[in-house]
C-alpha cells in the first residue's frame, strides 16, 4: 500500500507537485498526456490549475466541478509514488 496523497500543487507549466503523507514530494509532468483526447481539456492552463485536486485518493482534475469521482481525470497513485523524489521548489 502506498502512502496517501495529502496535497497537490499545480503549476502553469503543466506540472504538479504531489505531496505524500510520508513526506515524499514528486513532480508529475502532465505535458506528454495533453496530446491524448482524455486530457485535451487540460491544455487550457486555467482549467488545469483550477480543477486540480485530490479525488479517488490520488491526483485528479475535477472537470465536472461537482466532486463526482466518476467524472474526473485521475492518475494512478502507484505511478506517482514511483517517480523520483524532488525538493520543493514552491515557497
Amino acid at each position: 500500500m502506498f502512502p496517501k496523497i495529502v496535497q497537490v500543487v499545480p503549476t502553469e507549466d503543466h506540472t504538479v507537485y504531489v505531496y505524500f503523507e510520508d513526506g515524499k514530494i514528486v513532480c508529475y509532468d502532465v505535458k506528454p498526456l495533453l496530446e491524448k483526447e482524455a486530457f485535451a481539456i487540460l491544455r487550457e492552463v486555467n482549467c488545469f490549475l483550477k480543477t486540480c485536486t485530490i479525488m479517488n485518493d490520488t491526483l485528479a482534475w475535477d472537470i465536472s466541478g461537482n466532486r463526482d469521482k466518476t467524472k474526473c481525470i485521475d492518475i494512478d497513485p502507484d505511478t506517482l509514488y514511483m517517480l523520483d523524489a524532488v525538493k520543493e521548489k514552491i515557497a
